[in-house]
């Protein structure tokens, strides 16, 4: 299929808006994924990653993995030679990393515009938003049940924010359509209303299968059997447990050449120990033994490394976020992920927080901050996640969102070309003056600093009369006013009319139950 960008269509009005239409419209020709030109920040010395690598294979050989009720993927191990125990697997020491030597170290999921396909791997970041909450917060405050409607706005917003790479998965889990049949209008939209790349369904095999069928129909079936299309998310029923339905989904995008995100989902001291090394151990034997199983299936299968680690109060039990202890797991696991010649997954803007208020911004700039210093390449829950990943809010969206865009200079480093180490613009100033009518000055007004579009910077007396609103007001706002200006790109007609044709085929075989 031919290569369409979207339309951009630029805000009306002047003053204050049209600048920040400006800003927002030169930031979406921007990179379709961040470049890190940083060293990641190195928490784990060298012999201590041998120690948690030698733990590691422990692990995976003393005690072993249990993959449930998935008699096909025993045999498949065993025939790679692994001890079989019941649904307990054990990988002979040195036999996991092994398999896991045919993963790539970088590989590229192609977006059906492809100018915006990702690189995943390497020194890029991609951002992709919130996954899998099945309540919102809406465009008027109020906390709800997601809807399709719901799961539509956020993907049609996130094809609008330039700080969002890619078009995400589960954004919101629309509980007014049945369980059995909700991934195929969840895909749809991400193909329709949006041309960044996407994730695929991984409650069931066959809604795998329906993905892969879906994405067949939207790059053409000889495009998909040579290439990444979609990335998928695999999460281990922690503690050192795979379930059949991860393992069944996995088995289907491995085999269609598709990537896996293998990712340990674990809050330390319920899942893990309550230590750092401890949970790095067990995080290392978790991922490793699903990319050998992803490796085993069909060698050469795109995957990634995951982490998802949170500490818990210990007084309640209650899983907290933006502290010390996962910001090491993260930090640590990202040079595990390196040593293994792998991508790895983790991060995003995490927060317990109940609205988009102080505790929502110091803890998701904690979780953000390592993400993108730590060497993260893939970022899930990069924007909208609220409440400890139970509501999905269109205002946080937006500001995690305008967040992103900062990261692009973080991670830039310190320009020490000509324009950066500016001697012309001392030379030209001197002692005593000012540099705001310096040539070098003006030369670069427009690109010298971040600015954000959401923050109010104004005086007091104008944020007063302006009706004295805050960030999450002025977020709802905004994101009202993009859904009300947003222009679906284009897609060929027949195209989408096969699509619509596969899903309503579909959504007739499909029975109505609610699992």
């Amino acid at each position: 299929m031919d290569d369409i960008n979207p339309q951009k269509r630029g805000r009306r009005g002047g003053g204050r808006d049209a600048r920040r239409s400006a800003r927002e419209a030169s930031s979406a020709t921007s990179s379709p994924y961040l470049v890190r030109n940083i060293a990641p920040v190195d928490m784990l010395s060298d012999e201590a990653c041998e120690l948690i690598e030698h733990n590691a294979e422990t692990v995976l050989e003393e005690i072993g993995i249990e993959f449930r009720d998935d008699a096909e993927a025993l045999a498949i191990l065993k025939d790679k030679g692994c001890d079989i125990d019941g649904e307990r697997v054990h990988f002979p020491r040195g036999l996991a990393k092994e398999l896991c030597k045919t993963a790539p170290s970088e590989f590229t999921q192609y977006a059906r515009n492809r100018d915006r396909s990702v690189v995943i791997g390497g020194n890029n970041t991609v951002f992709a938003p919130v996954y899998g909450p099945p309540f919102v917060r809406d465009l008027e405050g109020e906390r709800r049940y997601a809807e399709i409607n719901d799961f539509n706005n956020f993907v049609k917003l996130i094809y609008m924010l330039p700080g969002l790479h890619h078009s995400g998965g589960t954004v919101c889990e629309p509980v007014d359509l049945p369980v059995t049949k909700r991934h195929l209008e969840m895909i749809y939209a991400h193909m329709r209303y949006s041309d960044k790349p996407y994730m695929g369904s991984v409650t069931a095999p066959e809604r795998a299968e329906d993905c892969v069928a879906m994405s067949k129909i939207l790059f053409g079936e000889d495009f998909v059997n040579q290439n990444c299309v979609m990335v998928s998310l695999i999460n281990a029923n922690s503690p050192i447990t795979w379930d059949d339905t991860m393992l069944g989904a996995l088995k289907v995008y491995a085999r269609a050449g598709q990537a896996c995100i293998l990712s340990p989902f674990i809050l330390s001291g319920a899942m893990s120990p309550v230590s750092v090394a401890g949970t790095l151990t067990q995080v290392l034997a978790e991922a490793m033994s699903g990319i050998a199983f992803s490796q085993a299936v069909n060698p050469g299968a795109p995957v990634i490394f995951g982490s998802f680690a949170s500490s818990i109060s210990m007084q309640t039990g209650a899983p907290t976020f933006g502290t010390p202890e996962p910001a090491k797991v993260l930090y640590a696991a990202a040079k595990l992920a390196r040593r293994l010649k792998v991508p790895f997954r983790s991060g995003g803007s995490f927060t317990a927080s109940k609205t988009a208020d102080a505790q929502a911004a110091y803890e998701s700039a904690h979780t953000l901050l390592p993400t993108v210093l730590g060497g993260v390449n893939f970022a899930l829950h990069s924007a909208g996640w609220m409440e400890g990943g139970l509501v999905a809010d269109y205002a946080k969206l937006l500001l995690d969102a305008d967040q992103l865009t900062m990261m692009d200079s973080m991670a830039a480093g310190i320009d020490i070309s000509e324009n950066g180490l500016a001697l012309d613009a001392l030379r030209e100033t001197g002692p005593g003056n000012h540099f705001l009518g310096s040539s070098h000055t003006q030369a670069n007004f427009e690109t010298a600093f971040w600015r954000s579009s959401l923050a109010d910077n104004t005086t007091f007396e104008q944020w007063d009369s302006e009706g004295r609103m805050d960030s999450e007001q002025r977020a709802r706002a905004r994101a009202t006013q993009m859904l009300a200006e947003y222009q679906a790109p284009d897609i060929d007609p027949e195209i989408d009319a096969a699509l619509r044709e596969y899903i309503e085929n579909r959504m007739a075989a499909l029975p109505d139950s609610d699992y």
